[in-house]
């Protein structure tokens, strides 16, 4: 059979009537449903505190704690599609930016977005951030408008930034004479505020949010919502069903993760051909997102993290054993000023290494040199091909691919 052939076989029995789904949309992880089980407390303390704005009053600030997969996401945008709707219904002037700090991966493009977000175009690169932040207060001023900006996974930018951008935000007030601006900050470390200087922690009087992790019925009662919206009726066993909960809720309560089962293991039913979800299912779901989670957190680093792992790569591949944390950091330097952006210091670089330690995609353990004090010895936690599987096709580090370190061509 030629490819031709067998890419329309393909196309042909994925367009006939589906024998396993209603609406697959409701399986994706960016889906906010009209109700959100066992968030109910939480939607109503957000919305008390961002109700002000409908009268034309700034809210207090927002941050929301809690691990990957506790309805964080869902519960902030639901409550600002409800108050977007409102505000439209009375002719109030609020607007909403949302952006994941995560996947944005630099201060100046977290700028770049809430600026696009008031209507003023800035370029992908080429401007200092303070420069962008001035016109933005500029624009922003002209609106007349009260912003409400949502700064989804805030850690890991000040992880890799510091918290600079963020104390300038809280500040941002005191310039405006007719826009306001509320923030809504949204991390999974719960420990967050210990990275923040005093300044910053006094501008923001903000209010907290907690989203405590699901239980094992609280699961089940999320997947029998999606997945009444999502499957035909009587493709869910229970078994199956019951298996999803429970392996979800010993990773922690995560809701995203039994979404994600539900869901892989329904597209495997489907391209399979077969009628019925059974356990069988998602024990092969569980498989295939395990070996794309690995993939998908290197995607997802914020840039420098991508860098301080390529270095490591690179080292790797150069054949240089028992390298150290000043290896790694001599490496990223050469490779931030490759591509033109400031590095971050020995100390920050550090903590960017014992993070991707604790993820699991670099192995380091602190060994003592005598008199000389300690270091780390670092070294990659995943094969060498997937790092340059992925990075091949990152828009930044995809130009390192192929480069050879000055500083590595004397210790070959």
């Amino acid at each position: 059979m030629s490819p031709n052939d067998l890419l329309e076989n393909i196309f042909d029995k994925f367009l006939q009537d589906s024998h396993v789904f209603k609406n697959r949309e409701v399986l994706h992880p960016d889906y906010v449903p009209d109700n959100l089980p066992h968030r109910e407390e939480q939607t109503r303390r957000i919305g008390n505190i961002l109700a002000p704005v409908l009268r034309g009053s700034r809210g207090s600030n927002i941050f929301i704690y809690g691990q990957t997969g506790t309805g964080k996401t869902a519960v902030i945008k639901y409550v600002l599609n409800r108050l977007l709707q409102k505000g439209r219904e009375i002719g109030a002037p609020i607007e909403v930016s949302y952006i994941n700090c995560r996947l944005a991966g630099t201060e100046y493009r977290v700028l770049a977005r809430m600026s696009g977000n008031v209507g003023l175009r800035v370029p992908f690169t080429g401007l200092a951030t303070a420069e962008v932040f001035d016109r933005f207060k500029i624009v922003l001023g002209s609106r007349g408008s009260l912003l409400v900006v949502v700064l989804d996974e805030i850690d890991s930018l000040v992880k890799a930034y510091g918290d600079v951008l963020l104390y300038e935000l809280t500040r941002i007030n005191e310039g405006l004479k007719e826009s306001r601006v509320s923030i809504v900050g949204i991390s999974n470390d719960l420990h967050f505020k210990e990275m923040l200087e005093p300044r910053v922690l006094s501008s923001l009087g903000e209010e907290e949010v907690i989203f405590r992790p699901y239980t094992a019925p609280e699961i089940l009662d999320i997947l029998l919502q999606r997945s009444t919206a999502a499957l035909l009726d009587d493709v869910l066993t229970e078994g199956a069903l019951n298996l999803c909960s429970a392996l979800a809720a010993a990773e922690h309560g995560d809701a995203r993760r039994a979404l994600d089962l539900l869901r892989v293991a329904a597209e495997l039913t489907e391209r399979e051909g077969k009628q019925r979800i059974t356990e069988d299912e998602i024990r092969l779901a569980q498989n295939e997102i395990e070996r794309d989670r690995v993939v998908e957190v290197l995607k997802t680093l914020p840039l420098h993290s991508k860098l301080v792992l390529f270095g490591a790569y690179l080292i790797t591949k150069a054949s240089i054993k028992n390298s150290v944390t000043g290896d790694i950091y001599e490496v990223y330097r050469e490779l931030c000023t490759v591509l033109g952006t400031d590095p971050l210091t020995q100390r920050r670089v550090s903590g960017i290494i014992s993070e991707l330690d604790t993820m699991g995609v670099l192995n380091s353990r602190i060994v003592s040199l005598g008199r000389y004090g300690r270091t780390k010895k670092v070294s990659l936690g995943i094969p060498r091909g997937v790092v340059r599987n992925v990075y091949s096709e990152d828009h930044w580090v995809g130009q390192l691919v192929g480069y050879a370190p000055k500083c590595l061509s004397n210790k070959e």
